[in-house]
């Protein structure tokens, strides 16, 4: 058997290079992970796999399959050594700064990386693990993956190349889960065959079970819908009624129809609760191997049933996820606090938009948690189906599938999904290949005022951008289903063959590929003076929002790759991209006198708007943004004021097609202050304080606050934590 080196040679495969390899890993270690028996067996395992595969199989290939059966045998920490192992020799060849780095995040000394993702402990083992593994990814990636000029555009702030800690490996960013077919025609986690489930609670069970495994075979947001499991409540009911009557006529008595019925819908109510509550205690307490709860958004749509009788049963488990949200989970002192996943998206439809509507009840109970958690956040299906003709949710905080067009085409079922139906479009099961964002900011300084040369720069920053995003395109081209087989293998995301590349779904509209853009309002304003909110600055918001999409549609119609305008959340890199403006350009008022750059095509967070002006205005560039993009209006407690939020979201029904409320949701742990955390300023520094007892501690204060579409909840960089300090209310 033959192996291909890096360098494309062939040589024989020997299979004592291996379990040399993870001998020198596992040695490494103070306390060996795994017996010399126990790496020979890995090794041969490998061997056996390579055999099967039927064609010479390359040096990563192997790696790879080393790295996933040390993790099928439990030894994390093993794998995470090995990758560096992998490595390690070219490293050292190379004069960089990773070294330092890594041992700066592990003695909790970077603040840059403490600070990277705001549902990240960056003190917690796992975590440092996926910091230390993607240290070594992005390092691969600057000197030996990506072309220097689009390293050094990400380094001077120009772009941003997005999850470059994971890109070494070939792994994608979100999706729509296909947990229909999982559920309905099973599926296989960790070699074992799952079958259909015969009742609600185990559905929900083996929904986390899924969300997990997803969660660590990929680096951005995954979705799941409620209608999935809707069916399994009607099998529930049906297990139910079998046993009531059995128990009945064991005691010997006899019951009405009614009271038969009102005692079975008592235990299914009961075990939807239990089932619901499955879900929300496990997506709180997993902990994926990049060491956070899974990013999982959770999509409640009526109009996605398949009868009346279903839709009940939606609403059922609708009514009670979103009741167990408004609950909140206990804190470790016992306090119920808002918890960052899973996020929910409610979609407003006739059913549930109006006083007189069957599921209003459902929309005031939205309206209450809304005001508590800051979830859900609201899909106006009547915006959604004239932008885009279906409804469907977004892959995480807000990026969103193109329509499906590969269905129209006549190209059939090319993932060969179980629940495939021929002529039907099909949302679920697609993904997201990536993410390059370009700094508008960056364009319109650069210009000087001067629009032909802005127009100049900007096309050759969309290039560059293109060249980028090819790069994150051909990264997935070549893999092989095996990279992942819950997704590609298992049915997630499809139901390749063993062996088979992914790359017939890369094209055709079955997944997208996203060009980012952030900070439309000072990009207007460096150019001519006005800010989106004055029609001149509208005009031209919406100019360059239109050429950003003309030139996703030329890429698209010459690759057929769905190209999308992706409206950035920007976290950490919203810091980034201002450290690089003032470095490039200085201070410059209402420009760059900030630590953060305003997100995708956001009204300023200190401008005075009302929130039907605010959302009106953005609902245009939203339209203008089908790659992804949420809205949000800043308002007060609102516990108190319900029919004020239900009237926000029937503006949102009828105005713009994705939007959300941000409301504050703290805890003080030291004095039990149950309000909000303000931030002040201590020597320079911007700082969390309860401003009952002026507690500076975050270890001791639960903190929640919206960052750019989803919740974070372990506190954010000084860029950031400066944005959420000057929002303005809109209510």
């Amino acid at each position: 058997m033959k192996i291909i080196k890096r360098n494309g040679s062939e040589e024989d495969f020997n299979v004592e290079k291996i379990i040399n390899a993870v001998r020198k890993a596992n040695n490494s270690a103070d306390t060996p992970f795994l017996t010399d028996e126990q790496i020979i067996d890995v090794a041969d395992y490998v061997e056996y796999k390579c055999n099967k595969i039927k064609r010479a199989v390359s040096v990563e290939e192997i790696q790879d399959m080393v790295e996933d059966q040390l993790m099928a045998k439990g030894a994390f920490e093993l794998a995470r050594r090995y990758v560096r192992y992998r490595y390690n020799r070219s490293l050292v060849r190379k004069a960089n700064t990773t070294d330092n780095r890594i041992l700066s995040l592990i003695e909790c000394n970077n603040e840059e990386v403490k600070q990277e993702n705001s549902n990240k402990n960056p003190t917690v083992n796992s975590v440092q693990r996926d910091y230390m593994a993607g240290e070594v990814s992005r390092d691969l990636t600057r000197r030996m993956l990506l072309s220097p000029d689009i390293v050094e555009a990400d380094k001077q702030g120009l772009i941003h190349f997005h999850d470059s800690d994971y890109f070494a490996q070939h792994m994608h960013n979100c999706d729509l889960v296909n947990l229909e077919d999982m559920l309905q025609n099973g599926t296989v986690i960790s070699d074992t065959l799952i079958e259909k489930p015969h009742s609600f609670s185990t559905a929900c069970n083996i929904a986390t079970q899924i969300i997990a495994q997803v969660a660590s075979n990929q680096y951005g947001g995954q979705s799941i819908s409620l209608t999935h499991l809707a069916p399994f409540v009607q099998i529930s009911r049906e297990k139910i009624r079998k046993e009531t009557i059995a128990e009945i006529a064991e005691m010997g008595v006899e019951i009405n129809e009614e009271k038969l019925n009102q005692i079975v819908e008592e235990r299914l109510r009961k075990e939807v609760n239990r089932g619901v509550q499955t879900i929300q205690y496990q997506v709180v307490t997993l902990l994926t191997t990049n060491g956070q709860a899974p990013f999982v958004t959770v999509y409640m749509y009526l109009n996605e049933a398949e009868n009346e009788q279903q839709k009940a049963d939606l609403a059922m488990i609708i009514e009670e996820t979103l009741k167990q949200r408004y609950q909140g989970v206990k804190n470790e002192a016992g306090v119920w606090i808002t918890p960052a996943f899973p996020k929910l998206i409610y979609v407003l439809e006739e059913d549930n938009v109006q006083e007189d509507s069957k599921y209003w009840y459902l929309t005031e109970l939205a309206a209450k948690c809304t005001a508590k958690r800051m979830v859900p956040d609201y899909i106006s299906e009547k915006v959604m189906l004239e932008l885009k003709g279906d409804v469907y949710t977004c892959m995480g905080c807000r990026s969103f599938l193109t329509p499906d067009r590969f269905t129209d085409a006549g190209v059939g079922n090319i993932a060969n999904a179980g629940n495939y139906v021929p002529g039907k479009h099909k949302y679920y099961g697609r993904f997201n290949q990536g993410v390059v964002t370009v700094n508008l900011v960056d364009i319109g300084l650069s210009a000087n005022r001067d629009m032909n040369k802005f127009w100049k720069i900007f096309d050759e920053r969309m290039e560059l951008c293109h060249r980028a995003l090819q790069a994150r395109h051909e990264r997935l081209k070549g893999t092989l289903s095996d990279a992942a087989p819950i997704l590609w293998q298992y049915g997630a995301l499809a139901r390749l063959k063993k062996g088979e590349t992914i790359d017939r779904l890369l094209y055709g509209g079955y997944s997208t590929i996203s060009l980012g853009y952030a900070g439309l309002w000072e990009c207007v304003y460096s150019l001519i003076g006005k800010k989106l909110t004055e029609e001149e600055g509208k005009a031209l918001g919406l100019e360059i929002m239109k050429k950003l999409n003309a030139y996703c549609a030329k890429w698209k119609a010459a690759e057929n790759i769905d190209y999308s305008i992706y409206g950035t959340p920007l976290e950490s890199t919203t810091y980034k991209f201002a450290k690089c403006l003032q470095k490039r350009f200085g201070i410059i008022k209402g420009v760059t006198d900030r630590n953060y750059i305003t997100n995708s095509y956001h009204v300023h967070v200190t401008e005075n708007i009302s929130a039907f002006d605010k959302l009106k205005l953005e609902s245009e560039f939203q339209a203008l943004s089908p790659g992804g993009a949420i809205s949000y209006v800043e308002v007060p407690n609102m516990q108190q004021n319900l029919p004020a939020v239900l009237q926000v979201m029937k503006f949102i029904y009828e105005n713009i097609m994705y939007a959300e409320l941000n409301t504050k949701s703290d805890y003080c742990q030291v004095c039990g202050y149950d309000g909000e955390i303000q931030i002040v300023e201590e020597d320079g520094k911007l700082v969390w304080e309860c401003p009952n007892c002026h507690n500076r501690d975050q270890d001791k204060m639960n903190v929640a606050r919206r960052t750019c579409g989803y919740i974070g909840t372990q506190f954010w960089n000084q860029g950031r934590t400066q944005e959420i300090r000057e929002r303005v209310l809109h209510l």
